[in-house]
């Protein structure tokens, strides 16, 4: 049978996607956010095959997904004040980093003694954990550094047979990765902007103290270069002659995160339009890649997080 199987998102596909995860290998896991590159969060030798298949710093954690809040208690402590965090936003793009009950392979963890879990919304992601049983360790599927996927097509492109299967259910509906927050003692701190705004956050909680060191890695996703493109990307001002342009809004492109300048239309093309734009460009030898201004509120912010750390 050819690598990566393609699994079809109904009931044998389910099966065959926690048979994969139950026999150690890696799967291509769709999610509300990116496709994640899933394996058992318990067993160390299948964590590190995402470690090798990503080229992946090992001091860089990962995020574990679950499939409800007593499977969280299994692997974290769930503090009284995190909990309003947790009923607020889950099933959900949110990751909370919570104090480690040590459940996980010491890899998961990056040496930390915190674990960043997850509820996520989609269907045939929390269908899989179900069938599944058990804490599933989930970075995106992507070589390290790279775009994140947010189709299955993108997944066998960047990972071909590093991963055994992908179950196909489509292009991701939020676009990119969950938001990061972190509980303690002084109140909540956002560790990385993501798919769950600011705003919702606050009105849910209050103030929220923001912590966006780059480079500091505390939780997933804090790497200071990270989505790059083959091909060097810049940021707003005016196109250069020769660049491969990507519009929002008024200002148009050869491709458009959303020309009615949608946020949330932005942010679930984000990954899928970098993509396209970095195979045209290199199939047309371009200099690189323009990218327009994106307002930064809301999941603007996430998205400029983004092609920030892309860009450098």
């Amino acid at each position: 049978m050819p690598r990566p199987e393609l699994l079809l998102p109904n009931g044998p596909g389910i099966d065959r996607a926690a048979e994969v995860l139950r026999s150690g290998e890696l799967l291509g896991l769709p999610t509300e956010t990116v496709y994640g590159l899933a394996a058992d969060a318990r067993n160390g030798e299948a964590v590190a095959r995402i470690f090798a298949a990503k080229g992946r710093p090992k001091f860089n954690p990962l995020i574990v997904h679950v499939v409800d809040l007593d499977a969280v208690k299994t692997v974290a402590e769930l503090p009284e004040a995190a909990l309003e965090l947790a009923e607020a936003f889950w099933p959900g793009p949110m990751t909370l980093v919570l104090p480690s009950r040590g459940v996980v392979a010491d890899l998961v963890t990056g040496g930390l003694p915190t674990l960043a879990v997850r509820i996520p919304a989609h269907p045939k992601a929390r269908a899989v954990l179900a069938a599944f049983g058990g804490p599933v360790a989930a970075p995106s599927a992507n070589p390290s550094g790279r775009v994140s996927p947010t189709t299955a097509a993108h997944v066998v492109a960047g990972l071909g047979d590093k991963v055994a299967a992908v179950l196909d259910a489509g292009p991701c509906a939020v676009g990119v990765e969950s938001t990061i927050l972190a509980q303690g003692t002084a109140g909540v701190r956002l560790l990385r902007e993501g798919g769950i705004t600011r705003e919702d956050i606050e009105a849910r909680v209050g103030p929220v103290a923001v912590d966006l060191t780059p480079g500091r890695v505390e939780a997933p996703g804090q790497m200071e270069r990270h989505y790059a493109t083959a091909l060097p990307l810049r940021r707003g001002g005016m196109a250069d002659e020769g660049e491969v342009t990507i519009g929002f809004g008024a200002i148009a492109g050869d491709f458009t995160l959303s020309a009615r300048g949608d946020l949330v239309e932005a942010a679930a093309r984000l990954f899928a339009t970098l993509h396209a734009a970095e195979t045209r460009a290199v199939d047309q030898g371009a200099a690189g890649i323009w990218v327009a201004d994106i307002p930064d509120e809301g999941l603007g912010r996430a998205l400029n997080d983004r092609l920030q750390r892309a860009a450098l």
